[in-house]
């Protein structure tokens, strides 16, 4: 499926960092709840279904690309108010979308 170069516009694409997490247990897949400072726009909460890849302790200070104009969803009783982005190989394993070099919390991804 095609979509319009408009439609790909509209996403607000962010560079965030994470500034502390913790174990969500109700969510059905093995989740965080991750707090994420975007600079300017302040921080904002997401739920990430990273367990299974990622120990919490390696996320706290990284930076993460993050769709921020996206309608909040409530996962297992957690507003989740911005999407991380991740890649899926072939296994299901997840590997995070993160600038190189780092970036200015904020920075809009073009």
């Amino acid at each position: 499926m095609t979509i319009a170069m408009d439609d790909f516009e509209r996403l607000d694409m962010r560079v965030g960092v994470i500034v502390d997490g913790e174990d969500l247990p109700r969510a059905r897949k093995p989740s965080y709840r991750l707090l994420i400072d975007f600079g300017p726009l302040g921080t904002r909460q997401s739920v990430a279904a990273l367990k299974t890849d990622y120990r919490l302790e390696y996320l706290i200070n990284i930076q993460v690309v993050c769709v921020v104009n996206l309608s909040p969803r409530r996962i297992a009783g957690v507003k989740s108010e911005v999407l991380v982005l991740a890649a899926t190989q072939d296994d299901g394993t997840l590997r995070l979308l993160v600038p190189d070099p780092a970036a200015e919390p904020g920075s809009k991804i073009a």
